[in-house]
Formats: structure tokens, sequence, C-alpha cells
């Protein structure tokens, strides 16, 4: 019995600092994003694609998706300022938990990951996917968008709450898995996201 409440304690004890932590990692990340439009952006953007996609017309589809072209140049703007003012920030409180238990990332640095790289390596996602370097169609360009959109938009959730959660989050909003998100975005956002996921 009394290692039963000692289980409890300490389950109330870890659910409580998890709590503290998601909410500081909250709180810091909404302050970043306040000087930004980035939400509304994706919203239109994620809009726009999706009318798009649905068109049957494909005349009418190219005009839906060049309209967008300004609200793009505005996100990946709008992104890499973001970037480049949250890196700015201390490493302590930028760092996210691979696995939810407070405090592991002191024991083991490999068990969090740093929140300034992966701002860092959407914002340059983005970027390529709007420079469009490699002449993706404007269908191929708009799946292209919201995966590095969806995939940026999973590690923000991540990064206040976890992993476990920015992916049932993302599963419910946009009807897209991790997976799907990952194989959508540029081989090179893929590669600079697993290297700070993974290393």
């Amino acid at each position: 019995m009394e290692f039963l409440s000692l289980l409890f304690i300490l389950a109330t004890g870890i659910h409580w600092l998890n709590t503290q932590g998601q909410r500081k990692r909250t709180a810091l990340l909404a302050e970043q994003l306040r000087p930004y439009q980035i939400e509304k952006h994706m919203e239109q953007l994620t809009s726009a694609y999706m009318r798009a996609l649905g068109e049957t017309d494909p005349e009418r589809q190219q005009q839906i998706l060049q309209l967008q072209e300004a609200a793009e140049q505005q996100l990946a703007n709008e992104f890499q300022n973001l970037a480049r003012e949250f890196a700015k920030l201390p490493a302590p409180v930028t760092r996210a938990f691979k696995v939810a238990l407070p405090f592991i990332d002191q024991l083991s640095p490999k068990a969090s990951f740093d929140m300034r790289r992966m701002l860092e390596v959407h914002a340059q996602g983005i970027a390529l996917a709007v420079n469009n370097p490699q002449g993706l169609s404007p269908k191929e360009l708009s799946f292209r968008m919201m995966g590095e959109m969806f995939l940026m938009q999973h590690s923000c959730h991540w990064f206040c709450k976890s992993k476990t959660i920015a992916s049932a989050r993302m599963l419910a909003q946009h009807q897209t898995r991790h997976e799907q998100a990952l194989d959508a975005v540029s081989p090179e956002t893929r590669e600079a996201y697993l290297d700070v996921v993974q290393g």
C-alpha cells in the first residue's frame, strides 16, 4: 500500500512539473509569435490550397494558387524573422523534451531538442518552397507548402506540449499523420529536421 501511495505521489509530481514546463514554453512561444501574422497566413494558404486541389478546372486551380504568392512570401519573411528573434533566446528555455519527463534534459541533453534550431529548419524549408528552385508545378508546390506548414505547426505543438499531443492535433486538424507531413516536405527540410530531433 505504501508503495502505491509513493507511486501516486511521484506520478502527481511528474505531471505537475510537466504542466509547469508546458505553460512556460507555451507562453514563451506565444510571446515570440505575437508580432507576426503567421497563423493567419497559414490558415489562408491552407484554405486556398485545399480549395485549389478540389478544383476540376486546371485554369481555375492555377488562378487560385497564383493569388497566394503574396501570402506565401509574407509567411516566409515573417517566419525567418521569428526564427532570427527566437535564436537570440538562451538555451535552457528553448529546449523541449523528446520524452515528457521533467529535468531529463539535464540528465541527457540528447533527450531534448533545441527549438531555436528547429525554427531555423522550418524557416529555411518554407523559404525554399516559396522560392521553388526545383520548378515544382503549382499543384506539387501546394502539397510541399502544406507539408512544410504542417510539420512546422507540429514542431510548435511538440515544443509546447509533447510529440504525442502534436501528432494527435495534426491528425485531428488536418487529417495528416506526422509521417505524411515529413514525406511531403523537401528532402533538405526532412534531413535537417531529423538531424535536430535525432541528434
